[in-house]
């Protein structure tokens, strides 16, 4: 039996109706940029996997940093205990974070260090005996899929069946420039009526929201208006941190810095499973008491796993290289020039980029998980690209290690699928 044909008899994929999508492609090998399925074929991993593997699958310095790591310390649990690579990974994240970030709490997903940023915002005012159960969010946003972060996500097609379960959750829209006030008004109302505990966004770019860009100077006016009212900011850079927005993180563009940041993702280059939550000495100040009950009760088994630091290390060496910033550079010129090429093209609406990450609009309507979206996926993976398509945006999110070759058969891909619409 093939790969595919052992898949269906147990396994239950994410994201997935499977009377609708019976099949899975059968992966086998992966290396720097490209994925080879069970038949031979070989594919451009155009998003890098889901903004993971930002450094090329099965990187050679990272997995070789793991795999020594694997021979000294392989697990060990995380509360009361500790070692070098946790240690070594705080001190190296603490130089590249914005400089208000002081304190860093271990997890295992993005969802989970949403969770534990919402719950940083609830239980910081509740430790200062004040009671402040609702949070802001943007319009469209997804933070995860675990309660928490479903409650501050607003994709409803991921939480339908739930919603009733939810915190809270007032929304707004993103800023565009010309809404600014606008929004800073509607702020002013939620507060005047609700006790809000605090802000969760994505910085400059919301991913699932097929990768929808916003003004920076509108955000910062938000930060600024949370930080007078105490309302505590969590910025969700799960997708946006280490180098896609062109700089470390989205925050590093906006003058307001947030008190918590979310991290996972390209955290540990692909390898392997980890998340952090990071955040101001001010809101960690505010757990540290003689009142055991003050603490924050969050725990993961994994939780700081050696292996995971070692990888997280071994990246954040590797987005910090010239090699690395050079190719950030050269891949950011390199969507500006197809920007530039494809926007006049009758089957495009719009097109927008933010440092590696490039988003094209499709003229045609069509729904996100429908027919058309499946017929999509599968011209780019008949031409060799994985393309994932959110609705009617195509987008890019290569890894760092991409080649200009293998960028411009993207293009091409992209560019030919728009001529068969």
């Amino acid at each position: 039996m093939s790969l595919k044909e052992r898949d269906k008899k147990h396994i239950w994929h994410p994201l997935t109706q499977h009377k609708l999508h019976p099949e899975a492609i059968a992966i086998t090998k992966a290396k720097d940029c490209l994925l080879y399925d069970e038949d031979g074929n070989e594919y451009i991993d155009a998003i890098a996997s889901w903004y993971t593997c930002m450094y090329g699958h099965c990187n050679d310095y990272i997995t070789g940093k793991v795999a020594a790591q694997m021979q000294q310390l392989d697990q060990v649990v995380f509360s009361g205990f500790t070692h070098e690579p946790a240690i070594k990974l705080s001190e190296e994240l603490i130089k590249i974070l914005p400089d208000n970030q002081n304190k860093i709490f271990f997890s295992d997903n993005g969802s989970t260090s949403v969770e534990i940023g919402v719950k940083m915002a609830l239980q910081y005012h509740s430790n200062k005996g004040k009671k402040r159960n609702v949070l802001i969010a943007f319009e469209d946003g997804f933070h995860g899929d675990t309660f928490g972060a479903m409650s501050v996500s607003g994709l409803s097609v991921y939480n339908g069946p739930f919603e009733e379960f939810f915190i809270t959750v007032k929304r707004i829209p993103t800023p565009n420039g010309e809404n600014n006030q606008a929004i800073l008004n509607q702020l002013s109302d939620i507060v005047k009526k609700n006790a809000v505990a605090g802000f969760i966004y994505e910085p400059m770019v919301q991913g699932a929201a097929a990768m929808k860009m916003y003004d920076t100077n509108g955000l910062s006016e938000i930060l600024k208006f949370c930080n007078e009212k105490n309302i505590i900011t969590i910025a969700d850079e799960v997708m946006t941190g280490f180098g896609k927005t062109g700089k470390y993180f989205a925050s590093d563009y906006i003058e307001i810095k947030p008190d918590v940041i979310c991290l996972s993702k390209a955290l540990t280059g692909g390898l392997v499973p980890m998340a952090i939550t990071t955040c101001t000495q001010g809101i960690y100040e505010a757990f540290y008491s003689d009142d055991i009950g003050k603490g924050l009760f969050h725990a993961h088994t994994y939780s700081a796993n050696p292996t995971a630091c070692t990888a997280a290390l071994a990246s954040v060496e590797l987005l910090q290289s010239s090699e690395i910033q050079n190719n950030i550079t050269e891949i950011i010129a390199s969507h500006k020039k197809f920007g530039a090429h494809i926007k006049e093209h009758s089957k495009v609406k719009s097109i927008r980029q933010t440092g590696v990450i490039f988003a094209l609009d499709l003229n045609v309507e069509m729904e996100r998980y429908g027919d058309l979206r499946d017929k999509l996926f599968k011209f780019f993976m008949d031409n060799g690209v994985f393309l994932r398509p959110l609705g009617n945006t195509i987008y890019i999110q290569a890894p760092y290690v991409i080649t200009q070759n293998q960028l411009n058969k993207i293009y091409k891909v992209i560019e030919d699928v728009l001529n068969t619409l």
